[in-house]
């Protein structure tokens, strides 16, 4: 041991815990956290300070990325240079920033993963947003500190004019605790932030009124909205990306094709794992994978298989593919060096107090300075108005000294004014000089005094900093990347989504859109026509409600599956688009298919959903009647309806308030009424109680009416085409269960019985056949009949063709019955419009 050196023991325990909490808090404190106010963390702060000190702004030319690589490592962060070029690269990707901080030039880099270039061939430069995060840093707005070997001063933290934490986020851990925030539209910041300016008071609901969602680099769709309330009320939640994709036909394949994927995801790494789960059979349906992204944007192709349905693929890479992935928020920052839970209003005070602290700040020193150069311009006045003896009494001087000392004596000035009286220049002696002397002393004065009103005022500072942020959002603002998908989440967003009055029209090939109901003029009855949509070949809209954003739609298949889907969920259309397939919407299966749809009002309110009911029918004469409020609570797979037995399926649902009657009508041309009563309500597995006994074999249900109007009629129509149009009460209500009574008269030449609808004069029908010809005509052309009688002919049918469908559609005041909604409806040009009204 050498000479004067003595041993200390220490418990290693303790020695460790100290160690280990000094080297976690320098962790926290200077590396991997945050600053609340200029959102950056050391090393960030120091590659721009850098730049700034190097002089290469985004209007010099390029500097080689080693070189300020060097003067950061040189200067202000002994680490690595790897850490100091990988942040420089990060901030240069724009991928990876939201606002870009670096402009780069050479290889930065790409979505796939792929390594930058060594920094001894890539140059850089800043942006113009660096610029304007540095504005003012010479004005002594900022604390600066000694670097590491205490010879330079380098800034605490930068003057930023950009709330950089919000519009850029972070992400980093530390030890003990991690952060990770979300990028955010600087447009929507800043209009937050002027917002909390004017009312300080406004609370964070009110806040995002402004900033809607994060806002992520590359796009793609927030898919929920609980999980960025929660993040911006608490400062912590999770919240779900998606990529965007879109459903295509190319080469006459359907294709999924992905324009934008979710932040932070690897495009190379997502499309190989996708691959491996097509090798693996987790995923069907797709047949190739393509990445044709290039220079002008993303381009991800997933071939589909010819039988898959996009929809249900689409589903698949979300739930198993990094096409959906999370962000988890966690908003932690430094405030005065500690590290602290920040909610969206916590973020914004913390960025105003910064911006009030440097208008402050800067308004200082302008004014010393001003007034500086103020008490100089008095002496060189008081010089030029005595110029003689001034000259005088220097040329007797005969030193410097002298000279300055008989000034201050004579013209009793400061020190200052004496020295500058002494170097002043001959030609300051001039008389324009001196015109200018006075001129910019006048022009000193008021600037003065309105500096000095700065800092007397808050209201003016504040005034300032708003100023300051509306340039900001003119220079940098722009649209968000990011869209939102409110209904993704379970939470209820009403408050974001009007509830206007909208159509929503489905058509007979399953195609389904809403339309703003001020797109519909209103006619003479108030209702609503629908002459100008445009549906594919053979199409035709067949259903059609009136409701509002907010209401529910229920989807019952075949199977006995219920879907549930918000008005607002289904695709916008305009009068004239065709709509989205029902299929591509909802996550039916393969080989099953919509059978019956319900419009209802709001499934959250308990009153209404206990008093409504779903009356259901299925091919063998079963019904079913169960209370609204068992489909209240939805799941995206669909939830069962009713249990279907073996060769049976569902054929209708209707919503019902208890109170009305039921009618079935079989093919061999009987028909039952009975009172909706007389079912008891069922929970949703059960498969329900006989509607109608089928007395022949073969035979099988064709439809159901649920009425309430008593007044309506009940039109029954063959496959021959003949129908007939009866009153109600000439069905006499029986119980349930019957055989029911003869509705029309079936014999060879009507043919089965194929539809059952209850109709009114305001109503339309259009029969579709099986040949694809398709007629429409006006019911109040049909007289009302007696029960039993076989009908009249309603269209006449060439060759073995017979009537596929019957739909009640609206009536149109435009159109003259019997003619076709548009051409598009005719395969083959044909019409039948010729309507036969013999008996």
């Amino acid at each position: 041991m050498a000479e004067g050196e003595k041993l200390i023991p220490i418990n290693i325990e303790d020695e460790m815990k100290s160690a280990y909490i000094d080297y976690s808090m320098s962790v926290i404190v200077s590396r991997a956290l945050p600053d609340v106010r200029d959102g950056l963390k050391p090393v960030h702060r120091r590659v721009l300070y850098g730049m700034h000190e190097l002089g290469v702004r985004a209007n010099t030319a390029h500097k080689k990325s080693a070189r300020i690589v060097g003067e950061v490592l040189g200067k202000y962060h002994p680490h690595g240079d790897t850490s100091v070029y990988d942040t420089m690269v990060r901030m240069a990707q724009e991928w990876s920033l939201r606002y870009m901080l670096v402009d780069g030039q050479g290889n930065f880099g790409s979505i796939d993963g792929d390594s930058p270039a060594a920094m001894r061939y890539t140059e850089a430069r800043m942006r113009k947003i660096s610029e304007d995060m540095l504005a003012d840093i010479d004005k002594d707005t900022v604390d600066h500190k000694l670097n590491f070997d205490d010879t330079l001063q380098e800034p605490t933290v930068l003057p930023t004019r950009i709330p950089g934490l919000l519009v850029n986020g972070a992400s980093g851990i530390a030890v003990g605790m991690a952060t990770n925030m979300p990028p955010h539209n600087l447009t929507e910041v800043v209009n937050g932030i002027i917002a909390y300016i004017d009312d300080s008071s406004i609370e964070v609901e009110g806040l995002m009124q402004h900033i809607k969602a994060p806002d992520f680099p590359t796009g793609g769709t927030i898919y929920g909205y609980d999980g960025v309330k929660e993040a911006f009320e608490t400062g912590r939640g999770r919240i779900v990306l998606r990529g965007k994709a879109n459903i295509e036909d190319v080469n006459a394949r359907e294709c999924i094709i992905v324009n934008e994927i979710p932040y932070q995801v690897n495009k190379a790494d997502m499309i190989k794992k996708t691959a491996d789960l097509v090798n693996e059979k987790k995923i069907d349906g797709i047949s190739t994978i393509r990445d044709e992204s290039d220079r002008n944007g993303m381009r991800i192709v997933y071939v589909l298989k010819r039988d898959a349905i996009p929809n249900i693929v689409l589903n698949k890479l979300y739930k198993y593919t990094a096409l959906q992935s999370s962000f988890s928020v966690n908003n932690i920052a430094l405030v005065n060096g500690r590290p602290e839970m920040l909610n969206l209003k916590d973020l914004i005070h913390h960025f105003v107090e910064h911006r009030h602290e440097v208008v402050v700040r800067r308004t200082k020193f302008e004014l010393k300075k001003a007034e500086d150069r103020a008490h100089i311009l008095e002496g060189l006045i008081i010089a030029s108005d005595n110029i003689d003896e001034v000259i005088a009494l220097i040329r007797a001087s005969a030193n410097a000294d002298e000279a300055r000392n008989k000034l201050i004596e004579r013209f009793k000035l400061s020190e200052l004014q004496a020295k500058a009286i002494v170097e002043m220049r001959l030609r300051q002696l001039t008389g324009l000089e001196q015109d200018k002397l006075r001129a910019e002393y006048d022009e000193l004065m008021k600037t003065i005094e309105d500096l000095k009103d700065i800092l007397d005022k808050k209201e003016r500072r504040m005034a300032i900093i708003k100023e300051e942020l509306e340039e900001v959002k003119a220079k940098y603002g722009d649209e968000r990347r990011s869209n939102i998908e409110y209904a993704g989440g379970d939470l209820s967003i009403e408050d974001m989504i009007p509830d206007e009055k909208v159509v929503i029209t489905i058509s007979h090939a399953g195609y389904i859109k809403r339309t703003s109901l001020t797109e519909y003029k209103t006619q003479n009855r108030g209702g609503v026509g629908q002459k100008a949509s445009t549906t594919r070949n053979e199409d035709f809209l067949e259903h059609l409600f009136v409701g509002t954003n907010h209401q529910y739609m229920l989807f019952f298949t075949q199977k006995g599956k219920c879907f549930w889907m918000r008005v607002y969920e289904i695709p916008e259309g305009s009068k004239t688009s065709k709509g989205r397939a029902i299929q591509n919407l909802i996550n039916i299966e393969q080989d099953d298919k919509v059978m019956a749809f319900i419009c209802t009002q709001d499934l959250k309110d308990e009153d209404y959903i206990n008093s409504h009911y779903v009356i259901m029918a299925t091919k063998n004469g079963q019904v079913k009647k169960t209370s609204l409020e068992q489909y209240s609570r939805p799941r995206t797979n669909g939830i069962n309806a009713i249990t279907i037995k073996e060769n049976d399926e569902l054929l209708e649902a209707k919503l019902t308030t208890g109170e009305s009657q039921v009618m079935l009508a079989l093919k061999s041309g009987k028909a039952i009424r009975f009172e909706e009563a007389k079912t008891r309500p069922m929970g949703r597995n059960a498969s329900g109680v006989r509607g109608i006994t089928l007395a022949i074999d073969k035979d099988e249900v064709i439809g159901m009416v649920a009425v309430d109007d008593m007044e309506s009629n009940i039109l029954v129509v063959s496959e021959n085409g003949y129908g007939k149009r009866s009153s109600l009460e000439d069905y006499r209500i029986t119980n349930r269960g019957g055989k029911g009574v003869k509705t029309i008269s079936v014999t060879e030449k009507t043919g089965n019985l194929v539809a059952i609808k209850n109709v009114s004069d305001e109503d339309d029908l259009m029969i579709i056949n099986k040949s694809g010809i398709a007629i429409r005509m006006a019911v109040e052309d049909l007289r009302v009949m007696g029960r039993a009688t076989q009908g009249v002919k309603l269209i006449n049918l060439k060759g073995k063709d017979s009537i596929a469908a019957v739909a009640k559609v609206m009536k149109d005041d435009e159109e003259e019955t019997g003619d076709l909604d548009n051409e598009d409806l005719m395969d083959n040009g044909t019409t039948l419009d010729n309507i036969d009204s013999e008996e």
